[in-house]
Formats: C-alpha cells, sequence, structure tokens
C-alpha cells in the first residue's frame, strides 16, 4: 500500500519525489560517493574541492581570466576571487596583469600548484580507477555521456555552473 501511496504523490504535479530520489538528490549523493574517497587526500595537501577544481582547470587550459576559470571550475566569481588570493598566497599559482588589457588578470598555476596536482592526482588517480573497476569501465563512459547530454539538454545557464 505504502507503494501506491508513494506512486501518486510523484504522478500528481503538486509533490516532489522525496529528496533522495529526485534528480538533484540522486547527483548530489553520486557526487559525495565520488568525492568521499577523494576529500581526505586533498585534505592531505591542503586543499578543498573547490580548490582542487581551480588547479585541475590551470592545468588543463593554462593560463585563463578569471571569468574564465570560474567557469570552466563551474564556480561563482566571487568563490574564485576568494580562492585565488589563498592560492597566490601560498605560491600555487600566479596573476598577472593581462597584456591585451590592462584591466584584466591572466591566472596561471605556478610550478609548486603543478607537483601538487600531479602528486595528488597519483592518487586520486587509483580511486578513479577503481570506481572504473566496480561500476564497469563502459557504463562509467555511457554515464558520463549521458550526464553532459543532460547538461546540453537543459542548458548550462550563463548566471550559474557552479555551487557555493
Amino acid at each position: 500500500m505504502g507503494r501506491c501511496i508513494l506512486a501518486v504523490m510523484i504522478d500528481d504535479k503538486r509533490h516532489l519525489p522525496p529528496y533522495r530520489q529526485s534528480l538533484a538528490g540522486t547527483l548530489l549523493a553520486a557526487r559525495e560517493a565520488v568525492m568521499g574517497p577523494i576529500r581526505p587526500m586533498l585534505r592531505e595537501v591542503g586543499l578543498t574541492d573547490q580548490q582542487w577544481r581551480v588547479l585541475r582547470v590551470l592545468v588543463d587550459q593554462g593560463p585563463v581570466d578569471a571569468s574564465t576559470l570560474a567557469r570552466a571550475a563551474l564556480l561563482y566569481a566571487p568563490t574564485v576571487t576568494r580562492i585565488l588570493r589563498d592560492l597566490v598566497a601560498r605560491g600555487l599559482v600566479t596573476r598577472f596583469t593581462n597584456p591585451a588589457d590592462g584591466r584584466r588578470s591572466i591566472i596561471k598555476i605556478s610550478r609548486q600548484g603543478r607537483v601538487t596536482v600531479d602528486r595528488t592526482a597519483m592518487q586520486t588517480r587509483v580511486v578513479l580507477d577503481q570506481y572504473a573497476e566496480r561500476f564497469g569501465p563502459s557504463r562509467l563512459a555511457a554515464l558520463q555521456a549521458e550526464l553532459v547530454a543532460l547538461v546540453e539538454a537543459i542548458g548550462e545557464g550563463e548566471e550559474l555552473l557552479g555551487e557555493e
């Protein structure tokens, strides 16, 4: 009987499914399952999830302006500004004036930042390989492809691509 009530609630457009069964809840649970084992590795080198994303983007894309960095790292611009202050102070990134536009800065990963990413990536790669082994490499690739398709179908939204 409980199932029938739940099915009626979900079919009724005025009600939402329980949060853990919602799209947002399921995606967040998956993100937490993925990041849970990786966070201690990041903490070991003094990084937050968001700082890790910023450093990864700089490794992937090379020097970029702060707006591009925020979009690529899926973060709000003010969050990136705060993160950059800390990463510059720690010598993990450098910031210099854009020669083409003196009002803008370009951010680049430093040698120390690159070493930190490379060392941490060796550890996280082991965990990521375990995920692929447990879930299946082809299923994982298909899931990632479907999630990309979902983002494209819904639209990324110019005002927000990240989280706080």
